[in-house]
């Protein structure tokens, strides 16, 4: 194994998904590429109708990065390949990038909290059943 995708969102669980990605990594010598993928809520706030759509876009992104950022300065440098935010729905991106990036292993969370989890399922859970290829669900 020596390349893993890891998924990670804003939520205060991500540097436990994180902090088990690269255990995982240096017990076996792989790297790791994060991903955080950003999709648009249901429900903005209504000062974001006034700005243009390019703009409305470029701000989550901007958050998303500087969020992943952070992140990313957990995993030693030796381990890290690469850190990417990308517009798009979280379990289909991450189910993608695995592709591209012919990652041996996806990492993601075990699931969020929130309403719309409970309504449509997590992302965790359809990770798992659109990858091609072999997940690790870290639970919380």
């Amino acid at each position: 194994m020596h390349r893993i995708l890891v998924g990670v969102d804003a939520s205060p669980r991500a540097p436990q998904v994180i902090a088990a990605a690269v255990d995982l990594a240096q017990r076996l010598g792989a790297k790791l590429r994060l991903l955080r993928a950003v999709g648009l809520p249901a429900e903005l706030p209504s000062n974001v109708w006034a700005m243009p759509p390019s703009q409305v876009i470029e701000t989550f992104l901007s958050t998303a990065r500087a969020e992943l950022n952070d992140l990313a300065a957990r995993v030693p440098p030796e381990l890290l390949e690469s850190a990417t935010v990308q517009v798009g729905v979280p379990w289909d991106a991450i189910c993608s990038s695995a592709r591209e990036y012919d990652a041996d292993l996806i990492v993601v969370g075990s699931h969020g909290y929130g309403l719309i989890d409970r309504i449509i399922g997590t992302t965790a859970s359809r990770v798992v059943f659109h990858a091609d290829r072999s997940v690790l669900v870290v639970r919380f």
